[in-house]
């Protein structure tokens, strides 16, 4: 029972957030672009009202995707968070009447490598707390992509650039889910929260990864490969964090792990499909950079 709820949820909070995708990207280029990781854009965008109702509307998929991992395993909720993807494109196609059978294909592609996964692994609860001894290489980890990729977006320009950007936001969103884990499974109520690690981490992680998601946005002119980096990094990771670290089990035979692999393949390949086939999105308003 408890999974069917987490899977509920996890699909109305991929639904909510495709919403708030689509607002948030329309409305930084609404903007003056700005540095990368420069908290400027924000006092750029709170003059905006779509970029308000995304907020919103972020907040509210945040929710969802909370209580649906305080019910379920990190890796049921996080793969289904890669609908966010099928709907924020699928609103977008309407919005501009452009819709294509590759698109629609590519939908398809993407949603039957989700299901197949979760159907094949059949997630299920592992561990509710890790060692913060234990996490350092994964702090180690997480700083060194983050940075290559930062390095990788300040050399480049063109599309390069917020792919770099997207792939350290994506990075960010795989960690933090985990994270998010640790808080909800946690005990001791809030006095245990908040005198042990994750709730601190993810108070750095969660915002940065905010932070990049908006830089990401705001320097290409396509939603789908930017949100494609996101969506497709954000689950891997929090599968491969899952099993490492919190022994949640996945199927084990090796026709199980050869199902779960060719999923995956078949979703990344639906979203290259997607990335590749949906509709542009209005160029920026602006095109100076400030500090």
């Amino acid at each position: 029972m408890s999974d069917s709820v987490a899977t509920v949820l996890g699909l109305a909070a991929a639904l909510v957030l495709g919403i708030a995708s689509v607002a948030d990207q329309r409305s930084t280029k609404r903007v003056k672009q700005r540095r990368n990781l420069s908290p400027r854009i924000f006092l750029d965008l709170v003059r905006q009202p779509l970029w308000l109702a995304s907020i919103g509307g972020t907040v509210i998929g945040f929710v969802l995707q909370v209580v649906a991992l305080h019910y379920g395993p990190l890796a049921l909720v996080e793969p289904l968070l890669v609908c966010d993807l099928i709907f924020a494109v699928l609103i977008s196609a309407g919005l501009k009447r452009r819709y294509d059978p590759t698109l629609i294909a590519g939908v398809i592609a993407t949603a039957v490598g989700v299901a197949g996964f979760l159907v094949i692994a059949r997630p299920s609860n592992g561990h509710s707390t890790v060692g913060f001894f234990v996490v350092l290489p994964l702090a180690a980890g997480l700083v060194a992509a983050v940075a290559g990729c930062l390095a990788v977006a300040r050399r480049s320009d063109g599309i390069l650039r917020p792919l770099a950007l997207a792939l350290a936001c994506g990075i960010c969103y795989g960690v933090a889910a985990f994270l998010i884990k640790l808080v909800v499974s946690g005990t001791g109520g809030l006095t245990g929260i908040l005198t042990d690690w994750p709730i601190y981490a993810l108070a750095v992680v969660g915002p940065l990864g905010f932070l990049l998601n908006e830089n990401a946005f705001q320097q290409g002119t396509l939603i789908a490969p930017v949100m494609a980096i996101i969506t497709v990094c954000d689950p891997l990771i929090s599968i491969a964090l899952a099993a490492l670290l919190l022994d949640e089990r996945l199927s084990g035979t090796a026709a199980g792990i050869a199902g779960e692999v060719i999923s995956l393949a078949v979703m990344s390949a639906g979203i290259v499909v997607v990335a590749h086939r949906a509709p542009h999105l209005a160029p920026p308003t602006t095109a100076s950079v400030g500090s």
